[in-house]
C-alpha cells in the first residue's frame, strides 16, 4: 500500500505545537529527541510541523522522554493523535466549506465551551434555517445561491452540538447579543425575526445555554469593537479566540493575547442585561409590544 502524505489538519498542528513546547521545556533539541526515540533526525521536525503522523503509543513514549508524567496530559495528547486524521461531518460539503471555517468547526467540535459576543447578528449556533440563509446570502457576497444553501445547512447541522455529542457532554454556550441584532427586517420574509426570537427563547431553556442581551442604552464596553468568540477546551489545551470579517475567521492564540479577550468578555457580561431581563426583552420584541417594534 503506498504511503499517504499526512495532511496538516488543525488537530495535527495543535498536537505538533504541544509536543514542541514539551520538548523545549525538557531542554532537548529535535535531533536529541529523535535519537532518544530511535528515529531519523527529521522525524521530530516533521511531527512538530504537522507534516508527519504520530501514533498514540508514540506520543506517550515521546512524552516520557520529555519527562511529562501527568496522566491527564498524556491521555489528552494521545486522544488528539488518535483523532488527528478524523474527518468531520462537514467534509461531505467539500470546497464549499473554506479552510478557515473547517478549522473553526474542528475547534468547536473539540471545545468545552464557547463565549461569544455579537453586535449585529444572532450567533450561528442559535440561528434558524431561514435566518441563516438570509444572513449568509447577505454577507457571503462571493457565493452562489447553491453555496449559500449549503452553508446554511452546515450552520444548522453545527447546532446539534448543543444537545448531543458522541464524546462528552454538549457544548456550553454563553452568547451576548446586541439588541440591534434582534430587530432585523426582511422584506421577503416578514415573519423571519419572530421565528428567530421564538427559537432563542426555546434554546435558552437548555441548561448549557446562557443568553444575554446588550441593551441599546448600555454603557460603553469592549464589545463595541466587534464580534469575538472565546473557545475553551478541556485540560491541557489552551483557550483560542476566533475573530471574523468578510474574508472569514482567524484565530488569536497565546496566553497574554487570549487573556485580553477573556477579560473583555467579563466586562461585556457586566454591561449586558441580566439573563432574566434579557429573556423578557426578547419576548417583548417578539410579541411586538416593546419600544423596538413600534415603527
Amino acid at each position: 500500500m503506498p504511503n499517504v502524505r499526512a495532511v496538516p489538519t488543525l488537530r495535527r498542528r495543535r498536537l505538533g505545537n504541544a509536543l514542541k513546547e514539551y520538548r523545549l521545556e525538557a531542554g532537548l533539541s529535535g535531533e536529541a529527541a529523535a535519537f532518544a526515540m530511535g528515529w531519523g533526525e527529521s522525524k521530530i521536525s516533521r511531527i512538530e510541523n504537522a507534516k508527519a503522523r504520530i501514533a498514540p503509543a508514540e506520543v506517550s513514549a515521546l512524552l516520557g522522554k520529555y519527562g511529562v508524567e501527568d496522566a491527564e496530559t498524556i491521555r489528552a495528547l494521545e486522544n488528539l493523535a488518535r483523532d488527528a486524521s478524523k474527518q468531520g461531518w462537514w467534509q461531505t460539503y467539500g470546497d464549499v466549506v473554506a479552510l478557515s471555517y473547517t478549522d473553526y468547526l474542528t475547534l468547536e467540535s473539540d471545545a468545552e465551551s464557547v463565549h461569544v459576543y455579537t453586535p449585529s447578528l444572532i450567533p450561528g449556533l442559535l440561528q434558524t434555517a431561514a435566518y441563516a440563509r438570509e444572513i449568509i446570502g447577505a454577507t457571503a457576497i462571493t457565493r452562489t445561491p447553491a453555496e449559500v444553501n449549503a452553508l446554511a445547512e452546515v450552520r444548522k447541522a453545527r447546532q446539534a452540538i448543543l444537545t448531543t455529542r458522541a464524546e462528552g457532554p454538549p457544548l456550553k454556550l454563553w452568547a451576548i447579543i446586541h439588541e440591534a441584532a434582534l430587530d432585523l427586517r426582511s422584506a421577503s420574509q416578514p415573519g423571519l425575526m419572530r421565528d428567530q426570537l421564538r427559537h432563542l427563547l426555546d434554546v435558552a431553556e437548555l441548561p448549557n445555554v446562557t443568553i444575554q442581551v446588550m441593551d441599546l442604552h448600555a454603557t460603553a464596553h469592549p464589545g463595541m469593537l466587534g464580534l469575538f468568540e472565546v473557545v475553551r477546551f478541556p485540560t491541557p489545551w489552551p483557550t483560542v479566540v476566533n475573530l471574523e470579517n468578510l474574508r472569514g475567521g482567524y484565530f488569536v492564540e497565546g496566553t497574554d493575547d487570549v487573556k485580553v479577550f477573556e477579560n473583555a468578555f467579563e466586562r461585556v457580561v457586566a454591561a449586558a442585561l441580566s439573563v432574566d431581563d434579557s429573556l423578557v426583552k426578547i419576548k417583548k420584541i417578539m410579541e411586538g409590544t416593546g419600544r423596538d417594534s413600534q415603527h
